[in-house]
């Protein structure tokens, strides 16, 4: 083979099987239980009490981790949580010599916080490193992220308004411009429900689920010691004819509801990435491998579409296609995106969220990305599958997506 040859060989994409002392691997990938906000278990529970619960039990089961950063996805924050990951950090018993930093690339933050660490694995700025994601719907609020002061210019381009329409409403516009039924969001929605339903009595969850001590504060205003251990906003018995009864949520004319949009929620995830040289010097279990990510631009009004976007461009830079993907987890911010999404791709609805989806788990946006890496590699081991993509729309018209292989 002459040298062109051998460079082309070298520069085609190629599929992830092999194993390299550089690629960047995954340790651990766990989370709290996902909680209703404002009426489930974390209602009372401070993020930075759930980050350190996942941070704490992220370094009780690697102790030997030599951790080089700490990245923290978060949304309704100020500062995307800065000073509060850092202190729940400490609080947590990592040493103050770890350094930590927040991000907020909204609805993927925890996803785009395992993109942060595996980049400055691959770069050489440390071998190890953890990728988090926190939310507390309950304690935070989504208007307090609107800017309360804007540039006048912004009222001379209507894309740049666009990025102010409220999500409820995106998820209308892609409704219709998509033909998306309200039967078609119902029915995702229910089989949502029922899957995670399955998984949670089959213990599915346990494996990625860290039990969680707080406290919970009732109508009297007393205190009581509670240990949260399981999802608490999964509808048992969901069915198409309950859903069929809900008003539209957003516009009156719409098909956009309660039930078949995300539920806010409250949770934290964690994820311990590492170059696969220092994990096996380390002595540490590896349970999968990262791939490729890639975050795509999309019509700030339809942003739903963004996994349509960049499913494709994560599948080309890893070499791979739809029919390579064993486990596609796409968050269900709204039933109407997730099933235009995945209808356009062409993506069996078996491989799809086949531990339920975010309708049912929930969505506490800094925390989603972060969250799937768990459900997802979790579930291949489980089921003996080998790939895997996580996807999410984002909102002002983004789309985010990565690869993993199960080890």
């Amino acid at each position: 083979m002459d040298r062109a040859a051998r460079l082309a060989a070298h520069l085609k994409p190629c599929h992830a099987s092999a194993k390299s002392d550089d690629d960047i691997v995954v340790v651990s990938a766990i989370r709290t239980p996902i909680c209703r906000a404002r009426k489930g278990g974390f209602r009372d529970t401070q993020p930075d009490a759930l980050l350190q619960a996942v941070l704490a039990e992220t370094f009780k089961r690697a102790p030997n981790a030599n951790v080089g950063d700490i990245v923290v996805g978060n949304v309704l924050q100020g500062g995307a949580g800065a000073l509060t990951s850092r202190m729940a950090q400490l609080c947590a018993g990592i040493s103050e010599d770890v350094p930590l930093m927040a991000i907020n690339r909204q609805c993927s933050s925890g996803l785009q916080a395992v993109a942060n660490i595996a980049g400055g694995i691959a770069s050489g700025m440390y071998d190890m490193g953890i990728a988090a994601g926190v939310e507390s719907m309950s304690k935070g609020n989504m208007m307090d992220a609107a800017p309360k002061e804007m540039n006048p210019a912004i009222f001379d381009s209507q894309a740049a308004q666009d990025c102010m329409i409220p999500m409820g409403l995106t998820s209308e516009n892609v409704a219709s411009k998509f033909g998306v039924t309200r039967q078609q969001q119902d029915e995702l929605a229910v089989n949502s429900h029922h899957k995670a339903e399955a998984a949670r009595a089959n213990g599915w969850f346990k494996e990625e689920i860290v039990p969680v001590a707080t406290i919970q504060i009732d109508k009297e205003g007393e205190e009581h010691e509670v240990t949260v251990s399981e999802d608490d906003g999964i509808r048992v018995g969901a069915t198409i004819a309950a859903l069929s009864k809900l008003k539209p949520a957003f516009d009156e004319d719409g098909t956009t509801t309660a039930g078949n949009s995300s539920q806010t929620s409250d949770g934290a995830a964690a994820v311990l990435l590492a170059k696969r040289s220092a994990a096996k010097a380390a002595g540490l279990p590896i349970i999968g491998k990262f791939v490729s990510f890639a975050a795509v631009g999309c019509p700030p009004e339809i942003m739903g579409i963004g996994p349509a976007v960049a499913i494709p461009a994560v599948l080309k830079k890893a070499g791979m296609t739809i029919g390579d993907i064993d486990i596609f987890e796409v968050n269900e911010a709204f039933a109407s995106q997730a099933v235009y999404c995945v209808d356009s791709l062409n993506i069996p609805r078996a491989k799809v969220n086949p531990k339920g989806g975010a309708i049912a788990l929930g969505h506490p946006l800094g925390c989603t990305g972060a969250r799937q890496v768990g459900t997802l590699l979790h579930e291949l081991r489980r089921t003996g599958k080998k790939n895997g993509v996580i996807s999410m729309c984002i909102g002002t018209g983004m789309g985010a997506a990565a690869v993993f292989e199960a080890e």
